[in-house]
């Protein structure tokens, strides 16, 4: 009996890949130098896809796709990924949700606290041999009462907000619309939260929804006291009003661990102290990894056995 047939985008990690190899038949899309030219040859009797967040899914390969029937990604964001376009051709898509929220949630309490008590140049000033000359390291500031605005306050917003509480800093959000069943303090406006937030962490998802919502404006509101910490997607911050706004005073610091054209993070970021800069890592550890690959390979199992993906996207 022939096996499903499924179209591998990119490789997972070693485990998912010996997984998939030995449940279904697996066309490997990263091999082939003319992807088009590969699925119009053999994508027919394909049957189930496998990406991730940042590979997504190119709409034009959908036509040489007739047979698709469920999408499985890893990662939470889906910005790379019409799942409309997939709805339309009755195709299931699941993503790998919650497992993630703690890891990224403690991604971005790190880029605050490095931010703030500036590690890396302290770092660097060990390294360099500066404590050794009895230069004196200039004073960092405390975390510990300050304000914190949370620009999406989803399930990682809120264990960010949590992990916030333990240094005893004051919470509010902003969202599109507030949610009852939290304490925290709710802002309408996202000018309103940056003008009040002495850091503002990003945690809503990409897309055109949230395009550039950080704009020139936002940043200005935050000030030349204020913090930026982005755990979310590049997309969401006007990255030329970003370099303008740390170059010129008018935002005091920066945290990053995305950036709008990855992995071309901009160069003029890297002489400033006043940066943090990450390589999209904020869900990259052991534990947190093998918990999205497994929940591929259970999305994509669930679907051929019971025809639905675990956790579906309805968007």
């Amino acid at each position: 009996m022939s096996r499903i047939r499924i179209l591998q985008v990119c490789r997972i990690d070693r485990h998912v890949d010996e997984q998939l190899d030995q449940a279904y038949e697996v066309l490997r899309l990263w091999e082939q130098g003319d992807k088009p030219g590969y699925i119009e040859q053999h994508g027919k009797a394909v049957r189930g896809m496998v990406t991730t967040a940042r590979d997504g899914v190119d709409v034009a390969w959908l036509e040489g796709l007739p047979d698709l029937q469920v999408v499985s990604s890893l990662g939470v964001g889906y910005d790379t990924i019409d799942v409309p376009a997939l709805h339309a051709r009755n195709i299931q898509f699941g993503n790998t949700p919650d497992v993630l929220n703690d890891c990224v949630a403690d991604m971005a309490l790190a880029l605050l606290l490095a931010s703030s008590r500036k590690l890396l140049p302290a770092d660097r000033f060990v390294r360099d041999g500066s404590w050794g000359r009895r230069q004196s390291f200039p004073l960092a500031g405390s975390v510990a009462g300050k304000n914190l605005g949370i620009v999406g306050l989803g399930k990682i917003g809120q264990a960010v907000a949590r992990r916030a509480e333990g240094f005893g800093m004051q919470i509010r959000y902003h969202n599109r619309s507030r949610n009852d069943q939290v304490a925290y303090g709710y802002e309408p406006t996202l000018v309103g939260l940056a003008e009040w937030a002495d850091f503002l962490v990003l945690t809503c998802p990409g897309g055109a929804a949230t395009h550039h919502m950080v704009s020139r404006d936002i940043l200005e509101a935050l000030g030349g006291d204020g913090t930026l910490v982005n755990v979310s997607r590049g997309s969401v911050v006007d990255e030329r009003a970003l370099l303008d706004a740390l170059s010129h005073g008018k935002l005091g610091a920066a945290a990053l661990d995305v950036f709008e054209d990855e992995p071309n993070a901009p160069a003029e970021l890297f002489a400033m102290d006043n940066v943090v800069l990450c390589p999209h890592v904020g869900s990259a550890t052991v534990e947190t990894r093998r918990k999205m690959g497994q929940l591929v390979l259970d999305n994509l199992g669930h679907f051929f056995k019971h025809g639905r993906v675990l956790t579906p996207v309805d968007g």
